[in-house]
């Protein structure tokens, strides 16, 4: 509808009775142009006038037909009819108008108020029709420019309507129609039967789609939960995914330097002593103190081949979930580290309580707490002691083994806890990377497992405990896709 001046256009064929319509009607301020017959008519209508005040019979046409006529036009459908009769019509006639399409039906002789207020109460509801539109257009083009796909699951589980996305993302292999099963559509797009039959009203996870790294969520319609309706989305977060890994490579690169530095120097020790010693033995001409120099040089040559052990099993990961013994990983963890704390003048206590095994990536877990620890020693004052303390408890209905990492430090300030989680924050100036803590809670998340912190900045009182928790129970059945490229190199910082 015009937002100026409504215009009306007004047939009939004879002059008096338009001539009296359109005085009324332009005296409400209204502009009227005026038509005698069916042909102009459909002329005069395809300017698309507000309303058209339609005779019924016409000398070319019946006033029916022409209603029926623009109401089929879709340049012309959306037009109010208010479709005026002789006196005395039969019932059948107002039947037959409006079945015609026609919006409103007046008898002459039309009385003045009444003419008025049935146009006013036509030109309204063409307006609400009009905005009502516009609204519906407004929220279609708004929900094709979504980038994530998304669609409305009605209340009996069917897909009801969907973006231009969810359309690209299903592609011509689902057969996406109005009706479909949202389950099947899901389990097909998917392959796997998970998604709606693990939580039939709300779900959320990650598949792969292809080469796409699918975000899957399904959440009731907030302004409705009582209709069951729910909003279904699918975002490619392949792009993420990558950037995610290409900051998770880059971080352990750089601490492949520091590991080897550290390496070096833990295998250069024993290495000075097994040259001294076998230079002892091949000077002595005693064949007692040979044997016993031989003797001292086997233990550095297992020292050698110990470091070596925990070096390799910190660097190589597998490519499926396998039964990992918490505190014996945590032992060639701290073994590693030793020489880093040792450096800070800190000394590691580790506590093994009770250790229970869990399934995962030992090099995902390896890169895990080589870096709590190597934060804590950071963090810990000189001449103080990090405590790495393992355990089996019970949370949430859950068996699992508990893991805590604690320092002497001057704890984290209450402004920045909230971000400590955060990639590239980091407390280290040009030290630190920001993607540690980043990272770990994100290989924990994959394990199904939890971290979380406590911090006291309070003097005498401070400190910052890590927690770790990882069930117990074989929960992962199978890598995620960045697993299979990850190796176990990360020494973070947070």
């Amino acid at each position: 509808m015009s937002k100026l001046t409504p215009r009306i256009l007004i047939a009939d064929d004879r002059e008096e009775t338009r001539y009296i319509l359109a005085r009324i009607l332009r005296g409400q301020g209204y502009e009227c142009v005026e038509v005698g017959s069916g042909v102009q008519t459909l002329r005069a209508a395809r300017s698309v006038p507000d309303l058209v005040i339609l005779d019924v019979r016409l000398p070319d046409s019946s006033g029916y037909e022409i209603c029926r006529k623009l109401k089929s036009d879709p340049v012309t459908q959306s037009i109010s009819i208010l479709q005026i009769s002789a006196s005395f019509v039969s019932p059948e006639d107002r039947v037959r108008a409006l079945e015609a399409g026609a919006d409103g039906y007046l008898t002459h002789p039309v009385d003045r108020m009444v003419l008025v207020a049935t146009v006013r109460a036509l030109l309204r509801l063409k307006r609400a029709e009009a905005e009502s539109r516009d609204a519906a257009d407004q929220w279609q083009t708004t929900f094709n420019s979504l980038a994530e796909g998304v669609a409305v699951i009605d209340g009996k589980g069917r897909i009801a309507r969907w973006n231009a996305a969810f359309r690209d993302i299903c592609g011509s292999d689902c057969k996406l129609e109005s009706g479909v099963d949202a389950k099947l559509l899901l389990n097909k797009l998917l392959g796997t039967p998970e998604p709606l039959s693990h939580n039939g009203y709300r779900f959320s996870g990650e598949f792969q789609i292809g080469r796409r790294s699918m975000q899957v969520s399904v959440t009731p319609v907030r302004s409705s939960p009582s209709s069951g309706e729910r909003i279904l989305v699918l975002a490619d977060v392949t792009d993420r995914k990558l950037a995610e890994y290409a900051l998770r490579t880059a971080e352990k690169l750089a601490a492949t330097g520091k590991l080897a530095n550290a390496i070096a120097h833990e295998i250069n020790n024993p290495l000075e002593a097994l040259t001294n010693l076998l230079y002892l033995a091949q000077t002595s001409g005693s064949p007692e103190s040979v044997h016993e120099m031989i003797g001292r040089a086997a233990k550095e040559v297992d020292r050698i081949s110990r470091i070596t052990r925990q070096s390799l099993s910190f660097h190589r990961d597998t490519q499926r979930p396998v039964e990992i013994d918490v505190g014996e990983l945590l032992r060639d963890v701290i073994g590693l580290v030793n020489r880093f704390a040792a450096a800070h003048r800190v000394h590691i206590k580790y506590q093994c309580r009770m250790s229970g095994k869990t399934v995962g990536f030992p090099g995902q877990l390896n890169q895990v707490f080589s870096n709590l620890i190597r934060n804590a020693a950071e963090a810990a004052p000189e001449d103080s002691e990090v405590v790495v303390r393992v355990s089996t408890m019970v949370r949430a209905g859950r068996r699992g083994t508990r893991i805590t990492v604690h320092d002497r430090g001057c704890g984290i300030p209450h402004e920045v806890q909230q971000d400590i989680f955060d990639p590239f924050f980091t407390t280290k100036d040009l030290k630190g990377s920001g993607l540690g803590l980043w990272v770990s809670r994100s290989l924990i998340d994959r394990h199904h497992g939890t971290i979380r912190f406590r911090t006291s900045v309070r003097p005498g009182k401070s400190g910052t405990t890590f927690e770790v928790f990882l069930p117990n129970l074989p929960q992962l059945s199978s890598a995620s896709p960045e697993a299979h490229e990850e190796s176990a190199l990360m020494d973070a910082d947070r």
